[in-house]
């Protein structure tokens, strides 16, 4: 058992939950983001504004032509799994091995893909950690054993996994179409604690294939965990608290939280409160990219998933226009209500004597 360990902490091999719930996960989000959602953009921005460079193609694979953004969000499998092999700090035979893992796994996860490449790229990486340098003809035989057990698992266990992620994600759905009060409330407020918590809101979105409804609760909870922690910790972090937390991300506070949990009341209550505002009044939908559900106010990028999504609905034929209810909806879900509700809780609280000047201040 000691050679064991000896052998593992050698490779670097560390199976703990910080390693594989937090380090790889949050690694396959930015994996996604910089394939997939990237790509996104790239074709919403091309198509908005007519460039023909963007919205061209520019190569045909088997009777599919690919855009520039096509061709980037057609790689998400590869970035992801690339993505999750440095997390787990894999030497480069590894690492390079792991595109091919990361497009089997993708490709046979079918829509729960994202999850399918999360825990085979994990295995892959592991197994191809442990022999790497082991032979004399390693340049061989590490990318031989990294792609064999990475596209051995993704026969045995992606199309399962995809269909469980799949499954969730559709029951999620459904359930907050049948009830988008309770629901609105549910996933603005688990979606948006996941976010501000060192793990990846937006790889988990992308696994369950957060979108419609859901998506729209999701992004609600998000955009209130930001924009939340930026306005009541103006006081002590002034414009530069305000836009790293605000269009950054609200684990910035994840140090204060520990210090004291009760800063945190105020961004989840108005989540909670914001939620079902999104559901059932304004009917705030994420049909764009699954991940940008887990992005909320960062960099924008749930905004304009959502922006996105419209215009998949006009382009589908499911919506006819783009209303100013729609716009005024989105604003005052991803903006000021969040700003508002959070800066009335907060008041409450800072008078219960549960939060004091100071507790928000960012090193």
């Amino acid at each position: 058992m000691g050679k064991v360990k000896e052998f593992m902490k050698k490779k670097d091999i560390e199976i703990s939950l910080k390693r594989y719930g937090i380090d790889a996960l949050g690694a396959m989000a930015q994996g996604l983001f910089c394939s997939l959602l990237i790509g996104t953009i790239i074709d919403t921005f091309g198509k908005q504004f007519h460039i023909a460079a963007l919205t061209n193609t520019v190569a045909t694979i088997k009777d599919t032509p690919y855009t520039v953004g096509g061709l980037a969000s057609a790689m998400s499998g590869p970035a992801m799994a690339v993505a999750i092999g440095s997390a787990l700090k894999c030497p480069p035979l590894v690492l390079f091995s792991l595109i091919a893992v990361g497009f089997a796994s993708n490709a046979l996860g079918g829509a729960g893909g994202p999850l399918a490449v999360l825990f085979v790229a994990i295995l892959a990486a592991e197994f191809g950690k442990a022999i790497s340098k082991e032979t004399k003809v390693d340049i061989l035989v590490t990318p031989l054993v990294t792609i064999g057990v990475g596209v051995f698992f993704s026969w045995l266990i992606a199309p399962t996994l995809g269909s469980l992620a799949s499954y969730v994600g559709i029951l999620i759905n459904q359930a907050t179409y049948m009830q988008p009060f309770l629901m609105g409330i549910l996933v603005s407020v688990i979606v948006g604690v996941a976010l501000t918590l060192p793990i990846s809101s937006a790889a988990i979105c992308a696994a369950l294939g957060l979108t419609g409804l859901a998506g729209g609760a999701a992004v609600a909870g998000c955009s209130a965990q930001m924009i939340g922690f930026a306005v009541i910790s103006f006081k002590e972090n002034k414009w530069g608290g305000l836009v790293s937390q605000g269009i950054g991300t609200s684990m910035l506070q994840m140090p204060n939280i520990v210090k004291n949990p009760r800063i945190w009341i105020a961004p989840t209550l108005a989540a909670a409160i914001t939620g079902p505002i999104a559901t059932c009044l304004f009917k705030l939908e994420m049909n764009g990219a699954p991940v940008s559900s887990g992005m909320g106010t960062c960099g924008f990028v749930g905004q304009l998933g959502v922006y996105t999504g419209w215009l998949n609905d006009i382009a589908n034929g499911t919506r006819a226009d783009i209303t100013g209810f729609d716009w005024a909806g989105l604003f005052l879900i991803s903006f000021i209500l969040p700003a508002v509700f959070s800066l009335i809780i907060h008041t409450g609280v800072k008078k219960l004597g549960w939060v004091k000047d100071g507790d928000m201040k960012l090193n």
